[in-house]
């Protein structure tokens, strides 16, 4: 009776918190087809102006990949307005901070400012859109920046390249199959017509979402918008390409030698369903369930109980069109990339075939709940948010429903969604290993 009361308060407890994190927006679209999302926080004197951009990786000429990722540096070089090197200085003057980031759907900028500045930010990013600067020397300049970044954290970092072969060896028809960081020497190789027409055709503001959040008064904040978005010309239509993948139904056999690690790596890996998808937030639950945390199921037997791996792990991939599940451990000791797939595949079967425990789904519960309750705890995480439930799940209420959806989620449907796509003969089997030069060292 005593567990069934402690149970019952925490229920009311988390009940109370997710009723407390709901998030009132407002959405409409300007004439010229940009959405726009308010979101009034009053809470803290801050506020952050973000343009979301529906253009990744996915978007580019197999050709001429990396462009997306490049634009996401290109588009701080400068506008009509703001001069070159500029940008940053108007920030930092106004109090403010900045950053920007590209997924294979999406490219996301944002500033955050005291709030008595949002008018300055909805100038930075209005400029970004209607007057950018696309010259020499600015493609010349961020190119630098680009490899730079690359030798950083994908060539000379370990295990750098583990997503990106993960990618190339499972998809081969969707633009899924390379990286957003793309190629250097496609990058090399464009010409600056090239770079202009993808701005052209990508940076308009009917392929956007712009999201205020923060301590704003809306109607100020309608008028400003107007003011510097409503000018801007609706871009051209897109439409965008659909790519079909077929079923895998052997097991892929690849490796890739990487020379900046000693330890050898094993990777399974499975092509699941759009982000978009119930499925896919079953399968982010599976690895919750697998391995977040030392007392999760391959954490505590391979790792911590029987010593065959130095670390071990596992995580949903998610994006718009497809999705990866990928489970990864570094073999410790005598112990083999077979021993650890061995053992993989056994917890795999036993979620295929045995419903998890009460006490396990009660765990997962939890975890989503405070996982919901984190996402919202910033106006920056709000606005991402608003942002990406609109342009990539067509749904911006999801912010305050999702976790609904999580909960919803029941044992049986782990159990199914385990046996629907983790499978031996739908899976890719990458032997991650140090360069035969290294290894021999």
């Amino acid at each position: 009776m005593k567990k069934s009361l402690i149970a019952l308060s925490t229920m009311l407890m988390l009940s109370g918190i997710t009723s407390a994190q709901k998030v009132a927006f407002e959405e409409y679209d300007l004439d010229n087809g940009m959405h726009v999302i308010l979101h009034n926080d009053p809470s803290a004197p801050v506020v952050i102006t973000s343009v979301m951009y529906h253009v990744g990786s996915k978007d580019e000429n197999p050709e001429r990949t990396g462009f997306a990722h490049f634009f996401e540096h290109l588009l701080f070089e400068g506008t009509k307005n703001i001069g070159r090197g500029e940008w940053f200085k108007i920030v930092t003057a106004n109090g403010g901070t900045n950053n920007a980031n590209t997924s294979e759907d999406r490219t996301y900028y944002f500033e955050v400012f005291p709030s008595n500045s949002l008018e300055v930010g909805l100038w930075m990013e209005s400029e970004r859109l209607m007057h950018p600067v696309i010259n020499q020397i600015g493609v010349n300049t961020q190119n630098e920046v680009v490899k730079e970044e690359k030798r950083l954290r994908v060539d000379n970092q370990p295990y750098g390249n583990l997503i990106a072969q993960v990618k190339k060896n499972m998809f081969t028809v969707h633009p899924y199959r390379w990286a957003p960081i793309g190629s250097m020497e496609h990058l090399d190789a464009a010409t600056l017509e090239e770079f202009q027409a993808f701005n052209k055709k990508f940076y308009s503001p009917n392929n956007s979402v712009l999201v205020v959040a923060g301590q704003i008064d809306i109607a100020q904040t309608k008028a400003w918008i107007q003011k510097y978005f409503g000018p801007i010309p609706r871009g051209e239509k897109i439409t965008k390409k659909t790519f079909v993948e077929q079923p895998i139904t052997t097991t892929i056999r690849a490796t890739y030698e990487d020379p900046n690690i000693q330890k050898p790596m094993v990777v399974e890996a499975y092509r699941t369903p759009s982000m978009k998808t119930r499925e896919a937030r079953v399968l982010d639950m599976i690895s919750t369930l697998l391995s977040e945390g030392k007392s999760s199921r391959l954490y505590k037997k391979i790792v911590d109980d029987k010593k065959m791996a130095l670390q071990i792990g596992a995580f949903n991939y998610s994006q718009e069109d497809y999705g990866q599940y990928i489970i990864y451990g570094l073999p410790q000791g005598d112990f083999t990339a077979e021993d650890l797939v061995k053992e993989i595949d056994e917890e795999i079967v036993k979620l295929q075939t045995e419903l998890i425990s009460e006490n396990d789904y009660q765990k997962l519960q939890n975890i989503y709940e405070n996982n919901y309750v984190n996402s919202n705890s910033t106006v920056e995480g709000v606005a991402e948010n608003l942002a990406s439930f609109y342009l990539l799940y067509g749904d911006v209420n999801l912010i305050n429903t999702e976790n609904a959806m999580y909960r919803s989620i029941t044992r049986e449907e782990i159990r199914e969604v385990a046996k629907k796509y983790l499978n031996p003969n739908q899976r890719l089997i990458l032997d991650y290993v140090p360069a035969k030069d290294k290894a021999q060292n």
